[in-house]
């Protein structure tokens, strides 16, 4: 490939990745590599100034503003920053900056790998924060940024209008608890801090972003209106003095100071609370910043030197097999221990089969080891020259390592699923399913005395929950005699729910509580249902193929029988509750939104299943029509923009009567 069709090629590519880093927050590459491609697009580009395009990576700020959020505009641009990867272009920034004869007074600061933000001041009141987005105009995140508690609400003495600068993030600890948490539960990892805390600040719902702990440093004074300072340094002063917790700096007198101060940062990563992937060097002196000025895209007064990934050969020992709470199958790599960025590794993760086949990862391999985002250590590549001989391809078990049951892959994704109905590594998340408000309904039994009785070896199955004791639950922390009559009580009730209720609390696959209540109706028993085949379960509305193939195959297995047989045994009704009127509705979607005068949603639901209707949560293209009843929301707007057939409740009581 010659280099002008290298440039413009590099061009789509890195558009591409900026959409996945900075708006999908979902990147497919690491840091280094997007920087290295980077620089050879600068490269290329400085050789062929013909081919010059403003749209260019190069020329942009991060990614455009959010769906979801209002949109705003920076009074002062969130600017980008040029990287340099060595000490030979960090002097070299140096001597272009003192050739313009400034004086010699530089910080450095540890460059946060986070998301940056602006936050804006009012007479010393907070009133708005945004999103960098493409450095221009960002996203209307205010509200999502006071769950974060270091952010001070006012401040004792401030100009009329200041608007600061800071990098949100996620401590590593969060972010390790957070991971540890979707590893139990079976979910995908999150890939490192800054994407985390980038998803929780897009969450259009405050209280996730809350969940998630995240916190700000605040790094520059974009505005203060009325106020002069002489340097950078003052401003950070200032805005501490405000009660900001404002990013640690040093003061430089020259570029050797700097460049010690850089490999100093470089040897601390490990101390800070958040990650770093670099250090910034910024010129001390605004009125030597403003004579320099800046280009498109970024400041000529400062630079970020960008650290190199750590990486660390290690010999694969062993692979080991994981099961989360909802089956899936997680592999990692047992290595010989190798201190990596601070810690002592000793695994390593495999994500998935995909993962280990792609990269061809074997028992006795020497490997490339590196930690994702400063965190999660993980295999980089084999090094196949050092394999041994003896080494062969390493493929996941087809059977669970903890229950023994068969393990399949999901059609929609590269991971591998435990398909037993009593496997101890899923049974907290079972059991809470269980006795969910749709399932079994269980009053007063949630996740935490769930834990406590499988911790106290009281309950292994579902069915174990029936033949529980009063006396024995009353001995658990937090419980006592009424406690625990009041749980026996809404167990012995559930007994009663009814067969729909049950198959939903089974857990299959696909199966939810609209295609447990069709199901239901369809058989009428749990043994009849136990005997369908898929050919059979397909022709029947809201069963697929995939669904159908999930319930024969959940059916079929040992410890789905086992589990069915003990839950009969102990009273659990399996005869259908569920009645079919007609089948007027039948093929028919209906949404509901606002109030109904007449008759509560869940009545509204149950006259529609009753008629062979499906009544669904939200409105698409394949729905029938929506019953709009007053104060109706956004749904009624949905129905209008797709075509979709509207009435009120007057003609809903006409059609089901």
């Amino acid at each position: 490939m010659d280099e002008k069709s290298e440039l413009l090629r590099l061009r789509a590519e890195l558009k591409e990745h900026s959409h996945r880093y900075y708006d999908l927050d979902d990147p497919i590459i690491e840091d280094s590599e997007y920087d290295a491609l980077m620089q050879r697009l600068i490269l290329l580009e400085d050789k062929y100034p013909e081919l010059y395009d403003p749209d260019s990576p190069t020329k942009r700020v991060g990614g455009n503003p959010a769906k979801g959020f209002a949109q705003v505009e920076h009074p002062v641009p969130l600017e980008s920053l040029n990287d340099v990867f060595s000490r030979e272009e960090l002097m070299a920034f140096g001597e272009r900056v003192e050739r313009e004869g400034v004086r010699r007074s530089y910080t450095v600061e540890p460059k946060i790998d986070g998301l940056s933000m602006s936050l804006r001041y009012v007479n010393g009141v907070f009133v708005r924060g945004a999103t960098r987005g493409d450095g221009r105009v960002g996203e209307d995140v205010t509200e999502n940024l006071r769950t974060i508690r270091s952010i001070p609400r006012t401040l004792p003495s401030a100009p009329p209008l200041l608007i600061v600068r800071g990098e949100v993030f996620m401590p590593k600890k969060v972010f390790e608890a957070l991971n540890t948490k979707r590893e139990q539960e079976g979910e995908k990892l999150l890939a490192n801090p800054r994407n985390a805390a980038a998803g929780a600040m897009r969450q259009l719902d405050p209280a996730i972003t809350a969940s998630r702990q995240l916190d700000i440093l605040i790094f520059n004074v974009q505005l203060a209106e009325g106020m002069e300072f002489q340097t950078h340094s003052e401003s950070l002063d200032w805005l501490r003095s405000q009660g900001f917790p404002v990013i640690d700096y040093r003061l430089c007198s020259s570029m050797e100071a700097c460049r010690e101060r850089v490999e100093e940062i470089d040897g601390e990563r490990d101390n800070y609370s958040f990650c770093i992937d670099g250090a910034v060097v910024k010129l001390d002196s605004l009125a030597d910043r403003q004579r320099l000025g800046s280009t498109t895209k970024a400041p000529r007064w400062a630079i970020a030197y960008k650290y190199p990934p750590e990486v660390r050969e290690s010999v694969v020992r062993d692979i080991q097999v994981q099961v989360g709470r909802t089956g899936v199958l997680t592999p990692k790599a047992v290595v010989e221990p190798v201190r990596l960025a601070g810690t002592t590794v000793t695994n390593a993760t495999l994500h998935n089969q995909d993962f280990i086949s792609e990269k061809d990862i074997r028992i006795g391999d020497t490997v490339c080891i590196r930690k994702a985002g400063e965190i999660i250590p993980e295999v980089l590549r084999v090094v196949p020259e050092k394999r041994p001989s003896w080494a062969v391809p390493y493929f996941l078990p087809d059977t669970c390592p903890v229950c023994g049951a068969p393990v399949h892959r999901d059609p929609d994704g590269a991971a591998l699923r435990c398909t037993g109905a009593e496997c101890p590594a899923q049974l907290l998340r079972n059991l809470t399913h269980f006795a969910a408000k749709d399932a079994m309904d269980i009053d007063g039994l949630g996740p935490n005395l769930i834990k406590a009785l499988v911790e106290e070896g009281l309950v292994r199955s579902a069915a174990d929950l029936y033949s529980l004791d009063a006396d024995r639950v009353a001995k658990l922390e937090r419980m006592g005699a009424k406690s625990a009559e009041n749980l026996i009580r809404a167990i012995d009730a559930s007994r009663q729910q009814g067969m729909a209720r049950l198959i939903y609390a089974l857990g299959i696959r696909q199966v939810g509580v609209s295609a447990s209540r069709t199901l239901a109706a369809r058989y009428g028993s749990m043994d009849a249902l136990e005997k369908a085949d898929g050919e059979e379960l397909q022709q029947i509305d809201d069963i697929g193929p995939v669904t159908a193939a999930y319930i024969t195959e959940w059916f079929s297995q040992e410890q789905s029988v086992h589990l069915i047989r003990r839950l009969r045994e102990a009273g659990v009704d399996m005869e259908s509750r569920e009645t079919v009127v007609d089948r007027r509705f039948n093929g028919m979607t209906f949404v509901l939104t606002g109030t109904l005068s007449t008759m509560g949603r869940d009545a509204a639901k149950a006259a529609i299943e009753q008629r062979g209707g499906k009544a669904a949560s939200s409105v698409s293209k394949k729905t029938t029509v929506v019953v709009a009843g007053e104060n109706a929301g956004s749904k009624l707007d949905k129905a209008q923009e797709l075509g979709i057939r509207i009435i009120d409740e007057h003609e809903f009581l006409s059609m089901i009567q």
